[in-house]
């Protein structure tokens, strides 16, 4: 009972607990599945992670190994390539060190040869652009003895035969090109150094080809090493590089030089596919393994599973923590914004029940931008404008009524005036004096179009007016006063208020003309730009002091009547209570050198005034 009470006091009409109750039910198994899943899925990524960053520092070493490999083999090419470095050598494979010596003092002397193909300097420059090299070996396969270079630039001849040692027999055994050293190898020259891997090209003779013999170099594995410095601090486990038999090459943690490696079978992973997928979880090990077969060897990662585990130990728990405080800000904070959403609401709903009832005063006081803030800038804003269009429209017709009085108080008896001046016009006519005709006519007809009622006045008639005063005028000052209009023929039937224009062509005759010059100049010009409409009347007459400028500007923008430059402020009232505050007029005047003012109207209007 208590359970139904609660819901039919709290929940049952009240839709924003129920979206609050619902909410939170959701919230709380999905955040609970999530952190599971998330989990499961984090802690796979981070082995991948860190297995790929192993993966990485795997291929890294076998790009490394087969550079140096390259190397060894751009040494056999260079040899072969310098014909008096390759005469050497093949001279030194096939004779003593004596006799060798000899054959280069006589071919010095002889100009038949210089020290640039000195075989022992050629292996010291080799030593000196590789410091990974740990041995320099020629191998005769004819003479059967052993040519050393070592790191510290002494050179040794070894008699290598098959009644001294098993090395003809190792040299003649098809091996892989990069394997460990040799034993018998390792006791000629006394090099014990676990930590070495060897390279091996055989040397054959440039026009027989046929093999001459054998050429080694032992690298330090530390070289490797090196290699992996940019991933020290990022990888986890070893690496380590296997040979064919199973000897280690490298190893990282410097743990399995001298012995077995207990983890991979090199026999069986030789035969295996030679790809980077092959990750096994072995004896508790993370195991990844990169095949080389065409070289013999096998680069191996691995990874302790408890090693591994570290990475993600604190995992669960901060998930879990993470979990509870998402419950809690899941539950609480929606809690939060729903209740003042709800508080919110209300407001909006008692706001519109005074509108309702017609009070148009009314406004909501919510300042933030949400969804609901904008329904109250909107109600506001609507009210605004609603407001402002009654205000507008009933000022405008007061406005309008008041242009049309002071017009018709010039128009008294008007079909009496236009026989008045057409008779007027015809005795100046017929008295020869045709410039007064002219005026009288364009007088005449400029009272006719000011007192004509249309329905619709476009700005094709509000030109027309203009073009018949300023004729008057020009008719007046006659070779010092010119006029130009510009307008496209498209603008002809564009509505517009009537008598925006020629208030302000008349202030130009009243207060800028200047009758001493014989070069006064006004154009009108009519041209479109971002969907306004804009007359541009520009004159180059007496302009406008700044102060006074001030004083127009500020005049046209006052609220009320002054009483001061009616027809000014008349235009610019009338435009901007019809239309809008960006509409109206500008006004920009130098003093001594013209005024241009621009009219602005709306692209589209509906019908003119």
């Amino acid at each position: 009972m208590k359970i139904v009470s609660v819901y039919n006091n709290f929940f049952k009409n009240n839709m924003f607990m129920k979206m609050l109750l619902i909410f939170s039910m959701i919230s709380i198994v999905t955040i609970i599945t999530l952190s599971y899943i998330i989990f499961l899925s984090v802690s796979d990524s981070t082995i991948r992670r860190e297995l790929a960053i192993q993966k990485a520092a795997m291929e890294h070493v076998d790009r490394y190994i087969h550079q140096q490999y390259e190397s060894v083999q751009n040494m056999v090419r260079d040899m072969h390539q310098n014909e008096s470095l390759s005469a050497n050598i093949t001279y030194l494979m096939n004779h003593s060190y004596a006799e060798y010596v000899q054959h280069m003092t006589n071919g010095y002397y002889a100009n038949q040869d210089d020290y640039s193909a000195d075989v022992l300097k050629h292996f010291q420059n080799i030593m000196d652009r590789n410091s990974q090299i740990n041995q320099l070996m020629l191998y005769s396969a004819e003479q059967q003895d052993l040519s050393t270079f070592n790191q510290h630039k002494q050179f040794r001849k070894l008699d290598a035969n098959v009644a001294h040692s098993y090395i003809p027999d190792v040299m003649a055994m098809e091996t892989p090109n990069i394997s460990a050293p040799n034993y018998w190898i390792r006791k000629e020259i006394n090099q014990w150094d676990p930590a070495l891997y060897s390279i091996r090209v055989p040397i054959n003779n440039t026009q027989t080809l046929r093999n001459l013999g054998q050429f080694l170099v032992f690298f330090d594995s530390e070289g490797i090493g090196n290699a992996l410095d940019n991933y020290e601090s990022n990888l986890k486990g070893e690496i380590v590089v296997l040979s064919a038999k199973g000897t280690v090459l490298f190893d990282s943690n410097n743990h399995y030089y001298g012995k077995k490696y207990p983890y991979v079978n090199v026999a069986d992973s030789l035969f295996d596919q030679t790809d980077m997928d092959s990750m096994k979880k072995e004896q508790n090990m993370y195991v990844n393994k990169f095949v080389s077969a065409d070289q013999g060897y096998v680069v191996i990662g691995t990874v302790p599973v408890e090693e591994m585990a570290e990475t993600y130990a604190g995992i669960r728990n901060t998930i879990i923590s993470i979990s509870i405080v998402c419950i809690l800000f899941a539950v609480l904070v929606p809690a939060f914004f729903i209740i003042n959403f709800a508080k919110r609401t209300r407001r909006i709903i008692s706001f519109t029940q005074k509108v309702k009832y017609g009070n148009l005063t009314a406004r909501i006081d919510d300042p933030r931008d949400d969804e609901l803030g904008q329904i109250s800038h909107s109600f506001n804003d609507m009210l605004d404008e609603l407001n402002l269009y009654i205000e507008r429209v009933y000022k405008a017709e007061i406005k309008q009524k008041e242009t049309e009085l002071v017009a018709l108080q010039a128009r008294i008896n008007p079909h009496f005036l236009y026989n008045t001046l057409e008779v007027i016009r015809m005795r100046a006519i017929s008295q020869g004096a045709r410039d007064v005709g002219e005026m009288i006519y364009s007088l005449s007809v400029l009272f006719k179009s000011l007192v004509q009622q249309k329905k619709n006045y476009t700005l094709k008639d509000e030109m027309e007016a203009c073009r018949l005063y300023l004729e008057l005028f020009r008719i007046r000052y006659k070779d010092i006063f010119i006029y130009t209009i510009q307008i496209d023929a498209a603008y002809y039937q564009h509505p517009v208020v009537k008598l925006s224009l020629q208030p302000i062509i008349e202030n130009y005759v009243v207060h800028g003309i200047q009758t001493e010059r014989s070069d006064n100049r006004l154009s009108i010009v009519v041209e479109e730009t971002d969907d306004v409409v804009q007359v541009e009347v520009k004159d180059n007459g007496k302009g406008i002091d700044p102060a006074r400028l001030t004083e127009i500007l500020e005049e046209l923008e006052r609220p009320e009547e002054s009483g001061q430059m009616f027809g000014l402020r008349s235009v610019h009232s009338r435009l901007r209570f019809l239309y809008g505050p960006e509409f109206g007029i500008t006004i920009e005047s130098t003093l001594g050198e013209g005024t241009r003012i621009r009219v602005r109207y709306p692209h589209t209007e509906g019908t003119g005034v």
